[in-house]
Formats: C-alpha cells, sequence, structure tokens
C-alpha cells in the first residue's frame, strides 16, 4: 500500500490496538464516572457522556499531534492547575448529585437538555484530565516511524484508531451498568439513589487526584 494514502507502518497496527485496548479496560476515572450515570440516568445518558469524554480524547489527540501537550508537561505547575481543576470539577459533580438526590430522575429518556448538560460534563471532564495528556506523550512517540511518512499525520491516524478503541470500549461499559442500573437504581429510589451516585462520583475525584499525582 502507497505510504500516501496509509502512512503508517503497518507492522504497528495491531499492537497499538492492543496496547490502547488494554490501556482503556483498565479501571479510571472515566471508566467509572461513565458507569455511574449510566447506572443512574440510563443508556443514552451515558451515551451523551460518552460522546463529550471522546471529544475531550480527541482534543488531546489533536493537541498532541501539533506538540502542544508539551507545553502542559514542561511546566509543572500548569499540570498541577489542570489536574487539581479537574478534580474539584468532579467534586463539584458530587455536590451537584447530593443536592438532588431528593428529586434525582432516573432515566434522562431524550431531554436535549439534559443529554446536552451530560455531553458539556464529560467533554469539561476530560479536558480537565491530563492524564489524557500523558497518555498521547507517552505512547503515540513509540509507534510512530519518521521513515514511513510524515510523523504528525501517523499521529493523527493512530490517534483516531485509538478514538474507536475508546468508543467500543466506554459504549460497553455504558449498556452493561444501564442494564445493572435498571435494577439497583429501582432498589435505592429518590434521595438513596442521588446520594448513591453523589459517593460514586466523590470516589471518582479522588481517584482522578491519586492517578494523576505524576
Amino acid at each position: 500500500m502507497s505510504h500516501d494514502l496509509w502512512p503508517v507502518d503497518p507492522s504497528v497496527v495491531l499492537p497499538f490496538l492492543v496496547g490502547v485496548a488494554l490501556v482503556e479496560l483498565t479501571p479510571g476515572p472515566n471508566m467509572g464516572w461513565l458507569a455511574l450515570v449510566s447506572m443512574a440516568q440510563g443508556r443514552l445518558a451515558g451515551l451523551a457522556a460518552v460522546a463529550g469524554v471522546t471529544l475531550g480524547l480527541a482534543v488531546w489527540m489533536v493537541a498532541a499531534a501539533v506538540g502542544l501537550t508539551s507545553v502542559l508537561l514542561a511546566f509543572p505547575a500548569l499540570y498541577q492547575a489542570v489536574r487539581w481543576a479537574g478534580v474539584l470539577f468532579l467534586l463539584w459533580l458530587a455536590w451537584e448529585a447530593w443536592a438532588g438526590a431528593g428529586k434525582t430522575v432516573v432515566e434522562v429518556g431524550r431531554d436535549p437538555e439534559k443529554l446536552r448538560g451530560l455531553f458539556l460534563r464529560g467533554l469539561t471532564g476530560n479536558l480537565l484530565n491530563p492524564k489524557a495528556a500523558l497518555f498521547y506523550v507517552a505512547l503515540l512517540p513509540t509507534f510512530i516511524r519518521p521513515d514511513h511518512g510524515p510523523p504528525m499525520v501517523q499521529a493523527l491516524m493512530l490517534g483516531s484508531l485509538h478514538l474507536i478503541v475508546s468508543v467500543a470500549i466506554h459504549g460497553a461499559i455504558v449498556l452493561g451498568a444501564a442494564a445493572a442500573g435498571a435494577v439497583v437504581m429501582r432498589r435505592l429510589r429518590g434521595l438513596w439513589a442521588g446520594r448513591a451516585m453523589a459517593a460514586g462520583i466523590a470516589a471518582v475525584a479522588v481517584w482522578m487526584a491519586w492517578a494523576t499525582r505524576g
């Protein structure tokens, strides 16, 4: 196949896919938050959150491809600012869930405003997750072959493959969690459902603080 049509070395594609699949299957803040949203509010809510998370990953991927993430890593104070902003954002989501526990709606349904809100929360949470930047900076260069095609094009193509894997795995998590939530949340109605959701998000915030400590 011509390098002009496929600048990525074909021999790295399978190892790359295996690598990113293992990374995505490793429990992390994104996985925990998506599962909680899907359990508490249903499949469509979870898929809206996945769309936001995926766009956040795409932004980090493009930033890494053009070299912008090196700025984040070059200044530890900036990295820490993004990291703690992400943790505080999750804690705010936990407080939001706790404060609205008595009136929590278990199933979002097709409400465009609520789905848009979950999309924006997924996007914001991932943009404030510096581990996404570290992932692209640490992993992508090991699969790029400078003599095989433009490095930036290779980075974008490999990053796009990662996004596909991410959507597939996150989508499966959403479907599984939504199915489980249909049973669990029927038992934890109203106040307790909201408080369980809040406690789960707070735990994800602590998890993120630990996982991104650098």
